[in-house]
């Protein structure tokens, strides 16, 4: 399995494919397929049947992954895209902003 830089909770920006540009939290990281899911980003409708949780059923919006490799993390500090490094602080390993050196 890959080891990603991307966690969910991290704030990134979209910077490629059909909604380049948006921003949002991540949800949830899929490790196997290198996928994440964004907050707000690749809206899909999905038609629900009626059910016991949605007696009405009808076309539902809701998220849908997208590549790893189309979403940068976003630098708390500048508020730009950066990349991200691992380095040992102690006896912890921390991600940190490779733009302004800060902690994640």
């Amino acid at each position: 399995m890959i080891k990603l830089k991307i966690k969910s909770g991290d704030i990134v920006r979209v910077i490629a494919g059909d909604h380049k540009g948006a921003e949002g939290k991540v949800l949830r990281v899929y490790r196997e397929k290198n996928k994440a899911i964004v907050e707000g980003v690749n809206m899909v409708s999905k038609h629900t049947k009626p059910s016991a949780k949605n007696p009405q059923g009808g076309i539902v919006k809701k998220e849908a992954s997208i590549q790893i490799s189309n979403i940068a993390l976003i630098d708390p500090k500048t508020k730009e895209t950066t990349r991200v490094g691992v380095r040992v602080e102690g006896d912890k390993k921390v991600r940190f902003s490779k733009k302004s050196n800060q902690v994640l």
